[in-house]
């Protein structure tokens, strides 16, 4: 096998999105850092045609059977099997999904005998289940299937659980090969390697469905909430969250001021007293009576000054072309200025492109905070619409969404997206606008916040700076009790 043709596929794999790290929900439900989608390689001729060289190679050089049938896993398998059957010449079936329910009602395609061997033709294998699947159905034709080949073993199982029912299965790529080749070629960093080894370890799959380690039925270990901040900046995919996520670990906070006063003065005087506990500024720029550019260039020194990130809290809700006006024009500026900005995923991806087409200055990165749920009494952001936006936040744009705004633990799975949480109170409770409070502890170790907003809790303290510093250390002495590391 040529090794270096070998090395450049995978790296042409990563390169045209077959190959891609963020939040993943997976056939066999579990949630995943890491997802193949090898359904776009068709889209890529040179692709498909190396691969099918190299596959037809790989078949020869473990020596199966040259005089066997091949059949591809139904679909994305297909294609694949197609062009090996024609380099190689050898005859290949079809297995349908369901049987058809007119004419032959057959569900094996192809001329074949019973007693005839079969080949299986994968495409990226976890627990082994779809090639499993495939097996039966052929076997129960009467074919004699001993051997798979997968164009990717993700390392979680399958190879044991083929073997169970006896089929042997090879692999031209495994995970693990796959992370080396992008960490030699600098595409990725240990660190990567590392998480990602962890979540192999601790999401083994068995042919039943449960997890696995060391012979013991366990849940995925690879929990963004159990995970360090430090571990997890090398997960992200938007530079800002993994700015944030290192700047929160330095700094040891989670706290993100709302400072919802309506005077410029009062903002600033605010953040002089509080910036050394916070990691986020979060303003409404459309409340402040005498905003001007004074006063954002005042608040970008205070950031530097404290090592905060500016957030504008401006939930942009409207078509591609409209936010980027917002975002870019206008009194405000936002773009400019706010590292962050908070969106609502209710206009679809649009939203995203609309923003993400103004910034033209790569030495000023930006990044956006979908909003999935609210702390409001009576909101409508039902689970579709939280599970919605969290496709969104993992999908084209994945890049520019740091993080999402919600209030449930098990919503944010992958460790490169940030969780912010608003409604924190030393007290619980809730206001007279119907505005749901929750304790530092509860909003960190029961919500699963990264992120936790105080507003009031802070803005109307007699003593600003004394209650920020209570809030900041109540909510690290949290994070680290949930993560189990000491202060």
């Amino acid at each position: 096998m040529d090794q270096t043709k070998l090395k450049e596929l995978g790296l042409r794999l990563f390169e045209i999105n077959a190959f891609k790290f963020g939040d993943f929900k997976m056939k066999v439900g579990i949630n995943s850092p890491v997802y193949f989608d090898l359904r776009v390689i068709v889209s890529y001729p040179d692709v498909m045609d190396t691969l099918s060289d190299l596959l037809t190679e790989f078949i020869k050089q473990i020596k199966v059977d040259t005089g066997v049938h091949l059949c591809g896993v139904p679909y994305t398998a297909l294609p694949v099997a197609t062009l090996i059957s024609i380099k190689a010449k050898q005859p290949m079936l079809i297995r349908r999904k369901e049987a058809k329910t007119y004419g032959t009602k057959k569900l094996v395609e192809g001329k074949f005998n019973a007693g005839d061997k079969c080949l299986i033709i994968e495409d990226v294998v976890t627990s082994g289940s779809s090639i499993l699947d495939t097996v039966s159905d052929l076997r129960s034709e009467g074919l004699v299937i001993t051997d798979a080949i997968v164009v990717v073993d993700r390392e979680q199982g399958g190879v044991q659980n083929t073997e169970e029912k006896g089929v042997r299965m090879h692999s031209l790529f495994t995970l693990s090969y796959l992370l080396n080749v992008l960490l030699e070629a600098g595409r990725i960093e240990e660190k990567t390697v590392q998480a990602v080894a962890k979540y192999i370890e601790g999401a083994q799959i068995k042919s039943d469905g449960s997890f696995m380690k060391n012979g013991t039925k366990i849940v995925n270990e690879l929990s963004r909430a159990g995970m360090t901040f430090e571990a997890r900046a090398d997960l992200a995919k938007c530079s800002l969250s993994k700015e944030l996520l290192k700047l929160m670990a330095s700094k040891k906070t989670t706290l993100c001021l709302a400072a919802d006063l309506t005077r410029s003065e009062d903002i600033l005087n605010l953040v002089e007293n509080v910036g050394p506990y916070i990691c986020v500024l979060k303003t409404h720029v459309d409340i402040i009576e005498d905003f001007s550019e004074n006063f954002v260039k005042s608040l970008q020194s205070l950031s530097k000054k404290h090592n905060f990130l500016l957030m504008e809290d401006r939930k942009f809700a409207d078509i591609g072309n409209t936010v980027a006006l917002q975002y870019s024009s206008g009194p405000f500026k936002i773009s400019s200025w706010a590292d962050l900005v908070t969106v609502h995923s209710l206009p679809g991806q649009g939203v995203l492109k609309g923003l993400k087409s103004v910034l033209t200055d790569p030495s000023q990165p930006r990044g956006v905070f979908l909003l999935a749920e609210m702390s409001s009494q009576g909101n409508l952001a039902n689970a579709q619409y939280s599970t919605a936006t969290m496709k969104m936040a993992t999908e084209v744009d994945s890049d520019f969404v740091a993080g999402v705004v919600c209030q449930s633990a098990d919503l944010v799975a992958f460790p490169g997206l940030l969780q912010l949480t608003p409604g924190v109170k030393l007290e619980g409770g809730v206001d007279d606008l119907g505005q749901s409070y929750d304790s530092p502890e509860h909003v960190v170790k029961e919500k699963g916040a990264d992120i936790c907003v105080v507003g009031r809790g802070i803005i109307t303290a007699k003593n600003q700076e004394d209650a920020a510093k209570k809030y900041q250390e109540r909510l690290w002495a949290a994070y680290c009790e949930r993560v189990g590391i000491s202060e």
